[in-house]
């Protein structure tokens, strides 16, 4: 089963200590933020910045959306980039090794 992630607060606002404290709506908020960090604390993704740094330098734009989710095979990140012409392109990155798996139209 899939379970995706939404990167509240940016994986933690680019690796801010786990230990930081945010209001969130409610316990499912709260306990994907504590997935996340604890999955960058345990080195099985990358930070936040690095992964953004990774997606714009293939699709340069805006960067709309960021989730992060569980696959049989570990972790990806979903970065979904309104570019420049107007589309919107999402780029799969393996979230521990920063490769491209895909860029789509979306």
């Amino acid at each position: 089963m899939k379970k995706t992630l939404l990167i509240a607060a940016a994986v933690a606002a680019f690796a801010i200590p786990a230990s930081t404290s945010f209001a969130y709506g409610d316990k499912d908020d709260r306990a994907d933020q504590q997935a996340a960090s604890a999955a960058l604390a345990r080195g099985e993704i990358l930070p936040i910045a690095r992964v953004l740094a990774i997606a714009t330098g293939r699709v340069p734009g805006d960067v709309l959306k960021v989730e992060l989710e569980r696959e049989k095979f570990g972790f990806k990140y979903e970065v979904k980039i309104l570019t420049g012409s107007g589309r919107v392109r999402e780029v799969e990155i393996d979230a521990k090794t920063g490769r491209v798996i895909k860029i789509e139209d979306d």
